[in-house]
C-alpha cells in the first residue's frame, strides 16, 4: 500500500499550529496541532472529547458554519482536524483563534453530553479542556503551516 501524506511528515519537526495537510478541489483540511507531536504530553482523551463538542457546536453555529465540514481530534491526541469548504486562510485563522478563546472560557453545560446525545457522554473533563485550549492560544503559533 501508498505510504499516506500524513505519515509522510516528520512528526519530530512539527511545533503548535495550523497547517494546511490536504487540499480536495474546494475542500481544505487544517490539523490544528495544540501541543508538539512527541516532546510535549498530548491531550487527555477526556479533554479532547469535550473540545471536540463544544468546538464543533460553535463552529457549526457560527457565520460559516455552511461551510465547516467536520472538527474532530486527532487519534494520537496532538489536535484536531478541521475541514471547511470555500474558506480563505485568514478566516480560518481567526475562527481557530475565536473557538479556542471560547473554549477557555466556557461556563456553559457541554454541548451533546446528556446520555441520548452522546455514546461516551460520562467521557468529559470541562477544565481540563479548557486548561488544553489555553495553553495552546497563549503558546507561539502565529504561523501557518503547509504539510504538501
Amino acid at each position: 500500500m501508498e505510504r499516506i501524506t500524513s505519515f509522510s511528515v516528520d512528526h519530530m519537526k512539527l511545533t503548535k499550529g495550523v497547517y494546511v495537510s490536504r487540499i480536495d478541489d474546494d475542500l481544505i483540511t487544517y490539523d490544528i496541532r495544540m501541543t508538539q507531536p512527541n516532546i510535549e504530553p498530548a491531550l487527555l482523551p477526556q479533554a479532547a472529547h469535550t473540545i471536540e463538542h463544544i468546538g464543533a457546536t460553535l463552529l457549526r453555529n457560527g457565520q460559516y458554519k455552511d461551510r465547516i465540514i467536520y472538527f474532530g481530534p486527532m487519534g494520537c491526541m496532538t489536535g484536531f482536524y478541521l475541514i471547511v469548504k470555500d474558506l480563505p486562510l485568514e478566516t480560518v485563522i481567526e475562527l481557530v483563534k475565536e473557538t479556542f478563546e471560547r473554549i477557555a472560557f466556557w461556563d456553559d453545560e457541554i454541548p451533546g453530553a446528556k446520555r441520548e446525545e452522546c455514546g461516551n457522554y460520562t467521557y468529559m473533563n470541562l477544565e481540563k479542556a479548557k486548561e488544553a485550549a489555553s495553553y495552546f492560544l497563549n503558546s507561539p503559533w502565529q504561523h501557518v503551516y503547509h504539510l504538501l
